[in-house]
């Protein structure tokens, strides 16, 4: 329940700090968006965090032993990656990374 819980309080402050995110729902679980892009959910079946972003920053986390591939049903998602230790700053970190990927802001 730790990593819900810590998934959420982060959740709470980037809904704050930036109105493009914000709650929906995936597979049958709450999860957060960016607008209508999927940003990242929270244990599902034990995974930790699952954050959406570039395939390449998510071979290096996983060829580094900080995540480990998000395949749902069998089927890798190679633009997903789970980080299953709840870690408020790294958690926060990749969470930023994933609404600059999934949703950058338009140019003024």
């Amino acid at each position: 329940m730790e990593g819900e819980h810590l998934f959420w309080a982060l959740a709470a402050e980037l809904m704050a700090e930036d109105p493009r995110v914000v709650e929906g729902t995936i597979m049958n679980g709450r999860c957060l968006r960016v607008g209508e892009e999927f940003l990242a959910l929270v244990d599902f079946r034990g995974s930790g965090l699952v954050v959406k972003l570039p395939r390449e920053r998510v071979a290096e986390l996983i060829a580094h032993g900080r995540g480990r591939p998000f395949a749902p049903a069998g089927r890798i998602f190679r633009e997903w990656v789970a980080i299953p230790t709840a870690d408020r700053g790294f958690w926060r970190a990749l969470l930023l990374e994933g609404v600059a990927h999934v949703g950058p802001r338009e140019a003024s």
